[in-house]
């Protein structure tokens, strides 16, 4: 439990931080910047490696790199100090890397000295907040602070002010194989398509169907309900026969419980009765459900 609250009190410092940092005052009438702490030349400056966010639209840099021509960067880059006169960027990639399209000498800097794990999370809540990520750059932050940093789903959903189920359905997307995930980073397919595909017996060629026909999300989620029932189907196989064939509306009930748990659903009927089961992978997966069904 006091981890847990360490985190919760962990997530609105970030939150503060943040705005403290890196956006424009709030209050009615505060129009101006905050002021940077100094200008450093700008090839003293490098990104974050693990900033999650990767791709970077090169006609929106363009258009601010003009921006930045004629009017400079108005809100001043965050970085840290990693040695002697060199400093690595915390927030604000997209701003440094249209300073040098611009053709900058040097940039304005707000200095925060944070360590590794401080400098991650800011980078990935950051970006999350300001819905700069793709679904994909999305979960694969989320990955990293899970993985790296012992955070739960819970956690993170606190942490960055969307719900935990938001957080399990973005990291459901870390299941698709690359050609697909390939498919989502470039915009080709939405997070609503990519999620419908995680279930389905062959996602690479469904995919391909969905771009080609210019399916809807709506269509995606049939389609793969048809994916579905066809494994389940005894005329499709032996290995499918060990499966009883489910209706429309239990398929469609898995699927939207899994949805909301972020984990594999799996419910059977028998007779009047049956049983619902709830696969996980590790205990914080397993501390999530129970928290959940306390809550109710």
């Amino acid at each position: 439990m006091n981890e847990d609250n360490s985190k919760r009190r962990l997530g609105r410092g970030l939150a503060a931080l943040i705005g403290e940092m890196d956006q424009m005052p709030a209050a009615a009438g505060a129009s101006q910047p905050l002021n940077p702490d100094r200008m450093v030349p700008i090839e003293f400056v490098g990104r974050n490696p693990r900033n999650p966010r990767r791709y970077f639209d090169e006609s929106e840099l363009q258009d601010l790199a003009s921006s930045v021509r004629q009017h400079g960067i108005v809100q001043p880059v965050v970085v840290r100090t990693i040695a002697e006169s060199r400093y690595e960027i915390i927030a604000g990639e997209r701003r440094w890397r249209a300073a040098q399209l611009a053709g900058l000498i040097e940039i304005p800097v707000i200095i925060r000295d944070v360590d590794d794990r401080t400098a991650l999370e800011i980078a990935i809540v950051e970006n999350v907040q300001r819905s700069d990520l793709n679904p994909l750059e999305e979960a694969m932050g989320y990955e990293l602070l899970i993985a790296d940093h012992g955070y739960t789903q819970n956690d993170l959903g606190e942490i960055i002010g969307k719900s935990r189920s938001h957080v399990a359905n973005s990291l459901r997307l870390l299941k698709l194989p690359e050609p697909v995930r390939d498919m989502l980073a470039s915009g080709t397919l939405s997070a609503g398509h990519a999620r419908a595909l995680v279930p389905t017996s062959d996602p690479i060629s469904l995919a391909r169907t969905i771009v080609a026909k210019g399916l809807s999300v709506r269509d995606t989620e049939r389609l793969a309900q048809n994916d579905i029932k066809a494994q389940a189907d005894p005329a499709h196989g032996v290995a499918a026969t060990r499966t009883p064939e489910k209706d429309a509306d239990t398929l469609a009930l898995e699927r939207s419980l899994s949805d909301v748990l972020g984990l594999d659903v799996s419910v059977n009927h028998k007779g009047n009765g049956g049983y619902l089961r709830i696969s996980y992978k590790t205990l914080e997966q397993l501390e999530e459900v129970c928290r959940l069904l306390e809550r109710r």
